[in-house]
């Protein structure tokens, strides 16, 4: 349960953080993202491994380091969350938020961008926080927030970089329920992240052999 307990509070604040820097239009925004999702990794990666994503526990789990049986709860958790992070600031802001293209981006562009990005972000966690070889390591945090940080910066004017099916989910929810729609992209952000957390958990196997 403690496992489960981390993986929502750590997903709340990682919300939390994209929701109150979208309604406000914070330039630095991704600054703030990256941060908040290093120190919660840094948080809680001794108790839970710190996934915050439904797409890094599916890779996590392809690794062999979630048991099967801690699957769909991680996700759970994570969802939970998100939603609660999003009726929050709902609550305190005033408005709600989800993540959206651009106005001229195709489905197409969307769902290449969080698919490599999502990649990108469970390689980075296999590799400095499960990998045998980087075992002990104090910098997993800061690569696993910088990746989500690039990512934003990168592509957030074309996919929204959601890069995690709870952030496309719990404001999503919370914008449609407020009468703001959003629904027609949901799936993109649920289908496009599992499938990069899946590739990169298929390529590290491959990648580590008889790791």
């Amino acid at each position: 349960m403690r496992r489960y307990a981390i993986e929502l509070i750590g997903t709340f604040f990682l919300v939390l953080t994209i929701g109150f820097t979208a309604v406000q239009g914070t330039a630095l925004a991704p600054l703030a993202i990256g941060s908040i999702l290093m120190v919660m990794v840094y948080m809680g990666g001794p108790i839970s491994g710190g996934h915050y994503n439904p797409a890094v526990t599916l890779a996590v789990w392809l690794r062999g380091r979630t048991p099967v049986g801690d699957v769909l709860p991680y996700m759970a958790a994570q969802a939970l969350g998100a939603l609660l992070a999003a009726w929050v600031v709902q609550a305190v802001a005033g408005a709600t938020f989800a993540p959206a293209p651009g106005p001229e981006v195709g489905v197409g562009g969307m769902v290449t961008a969080e698919l490599l990005y999502t990649f990108a972000l469970a390689l980075v966690v296999l590799n400095t926080a499960t990998a045998r070889g980087t075992e002990g390591n104090s910098y997993y945090g800061l690569a696993i927030g910088f990746t989500v940080l690039a990512g934003a910066w990168a592509v957030g004017p074309i996919s929204g970089a959601a890069f995690n099916p709870a952030v496309g989910l719990g404001p999503t929810v919370v914008h449609a329920l407020a009468g703001a729609g959003g629904w027609q992209h949901l799936w993109v952000y649920l289908l496009a992240p599992l499938l990069g957390g899946l590739a990169a958990g298929l390529f590290f196997r491959w990648q580590s052999g008889a790791d």
